[in-house]
């Protein structure tokens, strides 16, 4: 019988997530994700508050719309971006956690500090690194 050797979000989160800025281009987003293995970052606007993510998939999605249909005008991360956060709290629940993953049908939560600053990231691979 294998266990999860976690109690909230604070013992399986990767902390420190990186963020990207709303007015960076796709292709500089691109490069910052495969350039540090990332599935996603943050997206912050010029105060440092996060207003979504940016995914793998997102600038995926954006380039082969542009190959199909180009357009002129300068594109953003905030154009592509997913403009959500979800975020957990540090002392959430494990149980919890992966009952967001399952009905928000996601791949990333962000954790967030008790005065909203985002201090973690969550995927599913942590989740199951504490399986034992």
């Amino acid at each position: 019988m294998m266990t999860l050797q976690a109690q909230s979000a604070r013992d399986v989160m990767t902390p420190g997530p990186y963020s990207l800025a709303a007015s960076e281009t796709p292709e500089k987003a691109a490069e910052f994700l495969i350039s540090r293995g990332f599935g996603s970052a943050v997206v912050i606007d010029d105060a440092g508050h996060p207003i979504g993510v940016v995914t793998k998939s997102d600038l995926l999605i954006h380039q082969q719309a542009t190959t199909e249909h180009p357009t002129p005008r300068m594109t953003t991360v905030r154009d592509v971006m997913t403009p959500a956060v979800f975020t957990v709290h540090l002392e959430t629940p494990i149980a919890s956690v992966v009952r967001q993953f399952l009905v928000l049908n996601i791949h990333h939560l962000f954790v967030a500090d008790p005065g909203g600053t985002i201090v973690g990231i969550i995927s599913p691979l942590d989740i199951l690194r504490k399986l034992l």
